[in-house]
């Protein structure tokens, strides 16, 4: 069973989607830290704060050219 008080980073891909992972493991390729760390419910939190759009970047950009 996972240990919840771990402490875990705030990650995201290129396509602007975010996950956690914990902080003490490196990080896989194509993910990079948002700069925030804390237990898993404390990440999950703010990515649910900082996390508006769920779109990934590409398809955002897409629908944006498509509309103008």
């Amino acid at each position: 069973m996972e240990d919840d008080d771990q402490p875990y980073a705030v990650v995201l891909n290129h396509e602007e989607q975010y996950s956690i992972w914990p902080a003490d493991r490196e990080l896989p390729l194509g993910w990079h830290g948002d700069g925030f760390t804390g237990s898993k419910a404390d990440c999950l939190a703010h990515i649910d704060e900082v996390w508006t759009d769920m779109r990934p970047l590409s398809l955002r950009r897409a629908m944006e050219d498509a509309a103008g």
